[in-house]
């Protein structure tokens, strides 16, 4: 590739982000437009910027390398720099076009540079074989509004509901909507703590006070937060089986 790459360097640790750059320092073709030591300051970064390449850390104050790419939808275009080995499945399941292990020599971050040059532009096909051997489910979901990155604790959900193309996620006596399909999003929860309990409706068990009579051949989701939601009849089976 002969045009110039665009890139992000993305890491906690002032030492890591100068030796990006040293190593970068024999490569002309690439650009760093930006740096960023935290998670929020990533997603804006990426927001502002689109760069071709992004180095980004996984383990980083406010956001995750992971959380990150959610925030900004950013599947393409990634090596990732950790310490820590044990996050590699999941980062190739993200696209990922290396994954370098610190601390790493010059020439590992060439090649990953090699490899990068190849498959930008590309389509990386997904491994969806590496998802399903990654157990961790999200403690916090991202959603980019107005311009700003807010952070939701799983632990803080009520209830979310399909919206069109998006779902509409309510917590702590606010809601936020979130660029996703209710199944996209209900194959990311805990599927002990959260059920569906409509097509259109998803309810943290925890935050359900009660069931209720609708009517005759009707229940509803009575919330602790005084909300009524309806619950279809296989909705029904569902959560009765949880209680």
């Amino acid at each position: 590739m002969n045009t110039t790459l665009r890139a992000l360097i993305i890491d906690d640790e002032d030492l890591a982000r100068r030796l990006t750059k040293e190593y970068l320092r024999s490569h002309s073709d690439i650009q760093v437009v930006a740096e960023c030591e935290n998670g929020i300051e990533a997603v804006d970064a990426i927001t502002e910027h689109q760069p071709d390449l992004i180095f980004l850390d996984i383990q980083m104050p406010k956001l995750n390398g992971f959380e990150v790419l959610e925030a900004t939808g950013r599947k393409d275009g990634v090596i990732f720099t950790t310490a820590y080995d044990q996050y590699a499945l999941k980062a190739f399941d993200q696209h990922a076009i290396d994954y370098l292990l610190k601390p790493y020599s010059q020439q590992r971050f060439d090649e990953a540079l090699s490899k990068a040059r190849k498959l930008l532009g590309q389509t990386n096909p997904a491994v969806q074989a590496l998802l399903a051997q990654t157990n961790a489910l999200p403690e916090r979901l991202t959603v980019r509004d107005r311009g700003q990155t807010h952070v939701i604790p799983v632990a803080q959900i009520d209830y979310i509901e399909a919206q069109d193309d998006y779902v509409q996620i309510y917590f702590a006596g606010k809601s936020l909507l979130k660029t996703q399909s209710l199944s996209d999003l209900e194959k990311q929860l805990d599927p002990a703590v959260f059920v569906r309990i409509h097509r259109s409706t998803i309810i943290r068990l925890q935050a359900l006070k009660c069931l209720e009579r609708a009517s005759k051949d009707s229940y509803q989701a009575v919330m602790h937060n005084g909300i009524n939601l309806p619950i279809s009849r296989s909705g029904y089976d569902r959560i009765k089986g949880m209680l």
